[in-house]
Order: structure tokens, then C-alpha cells, then sequence
């Protein structure tokens, strides 16, 4: 019998389904699941890097859920492989075998978090169109991969005034993930170089882009005369 996660209701699982639904289509389609204590987060990467010298930042969208309480786990399964229980609509079976995107060894810290100003959904949502546009337009006829990853990485890994200074890519994950619905100032939260822009339908995480290049040289040891 496979796997399966248990939720207090129908209404929880299909919330889970429908974001493993939107996670699926973007990025590399993995989905992060961790339980305990009764919470479920579920974690996906709209964006992050691909190679050494990838500048695009690692921007991670969460949504909690109540889960089973006695469940605990902590794995990373294809989006697209989450179906519901035929037997059990409050519950979703999961696949036999999981993932190791690199993006998922990495994690934000759980304190040490501090205020900034707040963001409005709407400019979450105008910004987030507006690069959407940007990376359409920027396309060439049957671009490669390469071309369409750097492409990307200029459009979402660009700092945007209207954000805070945080890579346009943030305002792509909310929205494409479905998290901006109707109004509200989303609180923003900052740890090292970690960033938290926290909806009420779920968390925006993002990590620097990734340094490039060599860094200063510098001196180990005493000086031989």
C-alpha cells in the first residue's frame, strides 16, 4: 500500500493538490514535504540556479497546511506524481520514490528573522506581470535552453525598486503560485541573506543570486623575508 498523507478534510487535500498542481509547471517541477507537530509545509522552487556560474536567485514558495499529527517526513517528490485517494478523499497517496533537487539541501532559518517594510499584493501582482511580459518579449524564435535560462535570469534575477530591492522573481513566484488574492500588505522578513515575503495563502522565500567569479585574494600566512 503506498504512502499517504492525512488530512483533517477533503477541502485541506484539494488545497494540496491544487498547489502541487501550480508547483508542477514551474522550475523543476519538485515538490518539498516536510511534517511534524501537525503541520505540513510544502515547499516548491519557481526559480533557482542551474550550474556554477547561474546567477538566477533561489526563490522558494511555501504553503502550510494542517496535516495528520503522528506524521513526520521530509522528502521531495515530483508535483505532478501527488494524486488524491480514491478510498479517502481527505488524503493524497504518495509515490515510492523521491528526489534530490540541489535547491532542497538548502534551508532558510527558523529564527533570527527581522521586520522590514511591508509589500502590497498589487504590486506583487503588477511587477510580477510586467516581468512576465519582459521574458515574452525578450524571447527569440525557437530559443534554446541555455538561451532561455539566461533570458530568465535576467528578467527574475534583476533587484526591482517597487520590491524592496528584492529580485523581480519574488513577485513571479507569489503570483504564479497563486498566492496574491485580493488585497493585503504582505509583511517582509529578513535573516543573513535570506528573504520572507509571508501572504495569507502562503510564503515567498528568497536567497541571493549566487556569487560568480573569483573572490579577492588573500594572504594565509606569514611573510618570508
Amino acid at each position: 500500500m503506498p504512502q499517504r498523507l492525512l488530512f483533517p478534510d477533503a477541502r485541506a487535500a484539494s488545497d494540496a493538490l491544487t498547489f502541487a498542481g501550480r508547483a508542477k509547471a514551474l522550475g523543476d517541477g519538485a515538490l518539498r514535504l516536510q511534517a511534524t507537530g501537525g503541520t505540513l509545509a510544502m515547499t516548491s522552487a519557481p526559480l533557482s540556479p542551474k550550474g556554477l556560474f547561474d546567477t538566477t536567485p533561489t526563490v522558494l514558495g511555501m504553503r502550510i497546511l494542517r496535516v495528520d499529527p503522528e506524521l513526520v517526513c521530509d522528502i521531495v517528490v515530483e508535483a505532478s506524481s501527488l494524486t488524491a485517494d480514491a478510498g479517502d478523499p481527505a488524503s493524497i497517496a504518495l509515490p515510492e520514490t523521491g528526489l534530490a533537487p540541489s535547491w532542497a539541501g538548502i534551508s532558510p532559518p527558523r529564527s533570527g528573522w527581522s521586520k522590514q517594510p511591508g509589500l502590497a499584493a498589487s504590486a506583487l501582482a503588477a511587477r510580477a506581470q510586467w516581468g512576465i511580459a519582459s521574458v515574452a518579449e525578450a524571447m527569440p524564435l525557437n530559443p534554446g535552453e541555455d538561451a532561455v535560462r539566461s533570458i530568465r535570469a535576467t528578467v527574475w534575477g534583476a533587484p526591482d525598486d517597487a520590491l524592496g530591492g528584492l529580485p523581480l522573481g519574488a513577485a513571479f513566484a507569489a503570483f504564479a503560485l497563486g498566492f496574491i488574492v485580493g488585497e493585503e500588505t504582505a509583511p517582509v522578513l529578513t535573516s543573513g541573506p535570506w528573504t520572507r515575503v509571508s501572504l495569507t495563502r502562503g510564503h515567498v522565500i528568497v536567497r541571493g543570486p549566487a556569487r560568480v567569479g573569483l573572490t579577492e585574494v588573500r594572504t594565509t600566512g606569514g611573510v618570508r623575508p
